[in-house]
């Protein structure tokens, strides 16, 4: 085995041959990074008919070798990572796995570790080693300090260490996990708010409408779901579909999370039509998740994660309307709303995420530190900027029984809801991927500026929680 201490300062020889087996967003960015570390020998393949892309895109870049194929990467290389898609991990690997090179390392890139495991386990050689692995980022996100998951299946410790060697130069956080342990904390941490994410997506499409335009839904969180529910869309759809269709825990929650939306959306209705026992039970039920989630014990005396309202209303795609005036209207004559700019709705998607976690008896904050994505990071950040703060609740809670202004949009977001919901349980990567990219269709024009806005605000909140977290 090559000498785990070895550094992109050794000599050639000395050094590891790195393979990366699918050349997608994800493959390219690690292609990229480690060749900017200096690793000098990276071979790398895709399909047949994406090698001359290969060869054109790496022609400038002589530590990156395009191959053929996967079989020439895995007889070559030392370390190989298969980024390839939960959905065909089993084939990819069934076809390149037996021609392994004896001792080489082996890790996949895959959101979802079940397939990837039966996979290595049935077509590895047994004289490989398997230590796995995860970006827990998409590929536009820079990896400095976030986290990366590594599992170590079947390999003696240096085998670890060469991993950790290797990989040290995206500065990123190694959280240390089983197979098992990794697909439950993805479905933890993802799950519930690609279902929220997707729903609002969806939801806005239907009513063809871009809500941020409308000054209807703009500024502080609303500005957090414009920009992550774009960020979503503008990625590929297969980096959500496995994690939902393939992770059983995740397929759990996404049902859930469509079964709190519709009941929270009837008890509103009947509430707002002048029953005082649903009204009653929307209230206990809010509150209940809120105790639920948010109580003292769950965030163990954390602080709550930093969300100015001024930070986020400079990332906004829309424009902030002017404070309403007339106290006829809902927002004005509501006791409990702010008197601020912002108008309140229902937020029903948070209200649904935070429900969907008391029911299943998920506590958000267990795997906050270890092994929280950019974008759980930031909607757990809004769930706490609305439950904990007692006016921005109750003036929910008032816009949801009283206001019908939102109603429409509310409706849409519930059929939405259960839409993915029962595209997940149907467990079909194309009916997936169709809703998806109609979706997506839709928001088209709009990726270029969200993007550059979104990640521009996902800096800025998390260079703020570093700052505080390193104060503490």
């Amino acid at each position: 085995m090559i000498d785990p201490n070895v550094s992109p300062s050794s000599p050639r020889d000395a050094q590891p041959t790195i393979g990366l087996i699918g050349m997608g967003a994800m493959g390219r960015m690690y292609a990229k990074y480690l060749s900017e570390a200096g690793w000098q020998k990276i071979n790398v393949c895709d399909l047949p008919s994406k090698h001359a892309d290969l060869v054109r895109d790496y022609a400038s870049t002589p530590n990156i070798t395009p191959l053929v194929d996967g079989h020439a990467v895995s007889r070559s290389s030392d370390f190989i990572i298969y980024s390839i898609e939960a959905e065909f991990i089993e084939r990819v690997v069934q076809q390149f796995g037996p021609s392994t090179k004896l001792d080489a390392i082996v890790a996949g890139q895959t959101s979802v570790k079940a397939p990837e495991q039966a996979a290595f386990e049935k077509y590895l050689p047994p004289d490989t080693h398997i230590v796995s692995c995860h970006s827990l980022h998409g590929p536009g996100v820079n990896p400095v300090g976030q986290p990366l998951v590594l599992i170590k299946h079947r390999a003696p410790p240096e085998a670890l260490a060469l991993v950790e060697n290797i990989l040290s130069c995206f500065r990123s956080r190694y959280v240390y996990l089983s197979y098992k342990d990794h697909d439950l904390v993805t479905a933890n941490t993802q799950a519930v708010t690609h279902a929220a994410f997707l729903s609002m997506g969806t939801a806005w499409t239907s009513a063809q409408s871009y809500p941020w335009e409308q000054g209807l839904y703009v500024g502080g969180i609303e500005t957090v779901k414009v920009n992550l529910t774009l960020r979503i869309y503008s990625n590929a759809w297969h980096v959500y579909a496995g994690l939902a269709i393939l992770n059983p825990s995740a397929r759990t929650q996404i049902d859930q999370y469509a079964k709190s939306a519709t009941e929270l959306f009837k008890l509103m209705l009947q509430g707002g039509n002048g029953s005082t026992e649903a009204e009653s039970q929307f209230r206990r039920r809010v509150e209940w998740g809120r105790e639920t989630v948010f109580g003292a014990r769950q965030g163990r005396g954390r602080k709550p994660i930093l969300l100015s309202q001024e930070v986020l209303d400079r990332f906004s795609l829309g424009k902030m309307p002017p404070a309403p005036a007339d106290p006829s209207t809902p927002t004005a004559a509501s006791s409990n709303a702010p008197p601020s700019k912002y108008r309140p709705n229902s937020h029903l998607s948070l209200l649904a995420m935070v429900d969907c976690w008391a029911q299943l008896g998920i506590n958000p904050y267990e795997h906050l530190a270890l092994a929280a994505t950019p974008i759980f990071r930031l909607f757990l950040g809004v769930a706490e900027n609305l439950f904990l703060s007692p006016t921005l609740l109750g003036s929910a809670i008032h816009s949801a029984l009283y206001d019908t202004w939102h109603r429409s949009d509310d409706l849409e977001f519930v059929v939405a809801a259960r839409g993915w919901s029962q595209c997940v349980s149907f467990g079909s990567f194309e009916l997936y991927r169709r809703r998806f990219e109609e979706t997506r269709t839709f928001f088209e024009g709009r990726f270029e500026e969200a993007g550059k806005l979104g990640s521009e605000m996902i800096k800025a909140i998390m260079e703020t929680e570093i700052k505080r977290e390193g104060a503490d």
